[in-house]
């Protein structure tokens, strides 16, 4: 590791990771923001999914202010975080097979609906059968996942594939396998992953992406305001009327 504070090379890290996004990714982003902005304008709902610390990204698109109040979390019960104990059954439960079509059968979700997966691995079978089958129900998919896994490590799907190889849209987020940005003589493990960070400020730029693509159509897009500011709830209150029967997060 060269001369700088930890602190120092972890940022220089994520931002060169954020710059090559930007540059690498930027086709991506917009065909994922225009599938979604499409989602929504024929009357779709919008459902993003995420197992472990992949669902950080996942939950920080649902009800947030400035965000789309369509957007909402599909939740597979013991890995959308580390609240379930022991926290390593979150992590088995990923490599279950059947799980993801179970999930999806009693979920919600139907044609013509968007699913984001997030998976930085994308190798699991929770993730690669959740595209498979979203898509075999008509549902489009766009999979955020680190596309280098694909070509470092092994599926342990049955069918052999990744995420990547089921999803409309693929963002790839660069992220290096290990997901571990620095290392140390001192440290006998590499440490400081920057996966939420990039995949955060991935999904942010899909929505950014959507809601402008909405408003140049001249749909306005389905926006929430922070509760604290003034007149936010009353705003909400009234998006939440208007798309009710969109929104899974409010009954």
């Amino acid at each position: 590791m060269s001369d700088g504070t930890p602190a120092d090379l972890f940022l220089d890290a994520a931002i060169g990771l954020l710059r090559r996004v930007r540059a690498e990714e930027s086709g991506a982003i917009a065909a994922a923001g225009t599938l979604l902005a499409d989602t929504v304008e024929s009357g779709g709902r919008l459902f993003a999914f995420g197992a472990g610390h992949s669902s950080l990204a996942a939950q920080d698109v649902v009800y947030r202010a400035g965000g789309l109040a369509l957007m909402n979390l599909l939740a597979v019960p013991g890995v959308v975080g580390v609240d379930v104990t022991p926290a390593v059954l979150g992590s088995a439960l990923e490599r279950v097979d059947g799980l993801a079509s179970a999930v999806l059968d009693s979920s919600p979700l139907r044609d013509g609906d968007a699913l984001v997966i997030i998976s930085l691995s994308g190798r699991n079978a929770l993730p690669v059968e959740m595209a498979l089958h979203a898509r075999a129900l008509g549902i489009k998919v766009i999979g955020v996942t680190s596309v280098t896994y694909a070509t470092e490590t092994a599926s342990r799907h049955s069918s052999g594939t990744f995420l990547k190889d089921h999803c409309d849209v693929v963002l790839d987020s660069k992220i290096a396998v290990g997901d571990a940005e620095l290392t140390l003589d001192t440290v006998q493990a590499p440490f400081a992953p920057a996966s939420t960070v990039v995949t955060s400020a991935l999904m942010q730029s899909v929505l950014a992406t959507a809601a402008a693509t909405l408003a140049d159509r001249g749909v306005e897009p389905p926006l929430l305001r922070s509760g604290n500011v003034d007149g936010g709830h009353e705003w909400n209150a009234r998006i939440m009327e208007k798309y009710g029967d969109r929104i899974f997060y409010h009954h």
